[in-house]
């Protein structure tokens, strides 16, 4: 194995051992989990652990995720979050966990549009974790029911992932999206169906119960009293809706060329806090040092979310720098085994790459070499791409890298850790099951 691959091994040790073992800070396991990826530099420490640092600095999935804390904090210290749980509850509280369900729907729905996980647990995850939270759901566990869920964006079509599959020299000659489609639309439902699963099981095994009819107010009283607290959500629709043909259109005709670098993940949370100081005006502070006040209260939850998710970056890039992707390909074009074998270990490493980096950034570096090694195993051309997508959803869920994790934790108000071992097992384990399933034909597509 290259130097790459055993700096990702010692990388995942350190922030165990850090974390889990010691108790540290999930912040501080991660700025020690990066310093020990730049060891591996030897004499280049230095200029390798600044291309990791500027490479973070660069990335707008961590100043997305601060906006999304700021976000989720101002919906529920102005009181419009309880709002929006009263009208929610007026719907759907009679439904066992019912919360759990209309999020995993919500991700499914915005999957192929988004494209995003990240985009997905904030979107998702500022709705529907307050939800939860307020109809007895443990916060923890609404976190991570959200990031588990933001793989969606890249397993349901039709995705930005694949067409960047589609779109690699090893799958271009022999598959096009028109055959891709379906299968991978079959695919993703099966990665939805299990996330259902979850839910029930979830709501059985730790009790969840529907909401109190007591609690419940009639819906037209709930509307009533309500509705507006529904408008800020008009940051999320807005963004969204840009993603679709339509809007895409809409936007090139507008601002030409520009439209391509709209962001959804920086725009939900700057648009929905604009829209709440609209909808809420006369509950905002009046003073400077009402304002203060305000910012000082959630300054702490900074320290952590903002401090995991620098280094998290940093530290892929630095591995990145490393050569992780040359030597991962290596060892997948190197495969020589039955089919089964090669899907599972194509599978692993999918898993593997996807968890210091993004579903997206996975099947772009690897994608052409994973279909490559699962054809040439026997593997039908639809059912290797589609298990590759579906290998690559993991990365919302894999920790300790993953950015769903921490937007879901930030808006959970919980600490990110709590989620690691949950994740793996019920959505990361599984995951890579279902992928080795649908590549051997024993799930259908």
């Amino acid at each position: 194995m290259g130097i790459a691959v055993w700096a990702l091994i010692a990388y995942i040790a350190i922030i165990v051992v850090w974390n889990g073992v010691l108790k540290r800070n999930i912040g501080e396991a991660m700025l020690i989990g990066f310093a020990g990826v730049c060891l591996f530099g030897g004499t280049s420490f230095f200029e390798l652990a600044w291309a990791g640092i500027a490479d973070a600095m660069a990335e707008e999935v961590v100043f997305a995720a601060l906006a999304f804390v700021f976000m989720g904090y101002l919906l529920t210290r102005l009181g419009l979050i309880q709002e929006q749980v009263t009208v929610l509850n007026s719907i759907f509280g009679r439904l066992r966990g019912g919360a759990g369900y209309v999020s995993t729907s919500a991700a499914a729905l915005l999957g192929g549009p988004s494209g995003s996980g990240s985009g997905i647990s904030a979107s998702v995850g500022s709705v529907t974790i307050p939800w939860m939270i307020r109809s007895n759901w443990r916060p923890d566990l609404a976190a991570s029911l959200v990031a588990g869920n933001a793989g969606l964006g890249i397993s349901i079509p039709p995705s930005s992932s694949m067409f960047l599959l589609l779109g690699s020299a090893a799958v271009a000659p022999v598959l096009s999206a028109d055959q891709l489609f379906v299968p991978a639309l079959i695919g993703g439902l099966w990665t939805v169906a299990y996330r259902f699963v979850v839910v029930f099981l979830w709501v059985r095994r730790h009790g969840i119960a529907a909401t109190d009819a007591a609690d419940l107010v009639p819906l037209r009283a709930a509307l009533r009293a309500g509705w507006t607290s529904l408008l800020v959500y008009a940051g999320i629709l807005v963004p969204v809706l840009m993603t679709l043909d339509f809007g895409v259109a809409l936007m090139e005709s507008r601002v030409g060329e520009a439209a391509g670098d709209i962001s959804i993940i920086v725009w939900i949370p700057v648009l929905t806090v604009l829209a709440t100081f609209a909808v809420a005006w006369k509950r905002l502070p009046r003073t400077g040092r009402a304002w203060s006040e305000l910012l000082g209260e959630m300054a702490p939850r900074y320290a952590v979310i903002g401090a995991t998710l620098f280094f998290a970056f940093a530290a892929a890039a630095s591995l990145g720098e490393l050569g992780l992707v040359d030597q991962l390909t290596a060892i997948l074009r190197g495969l020589d085994a039955p089919a089964v074998v090669i899907a599972t270990i194509v599978g692993l490493l999918l898993v593997i790459i996807a968890a210091p980096l993004t579903g997206t950034a996975t099947i772009a570096a690897v994608g052409g070499v994973a279909f490559s090694a699962l054809t040439a195993a026997g593997v039908a051309p639809a059912a290797a791409a589609t298990a590759i997508m579906i290998f690559a959803s993991t990365e919302g869920a894999s920790p300790p890298g993953a950015a769903p994790i921490y937007i879901a934790s930030g808006i959970a108000q919980v600490d990110p850790a709590r989620t690691f071992g949950r994740l793996i097992l019920w959505f990361v384990i599984p995951t890579l099951v279902i992928g080795v399933l649908v590549a051997t034909g024993v799930l259908p597509i």
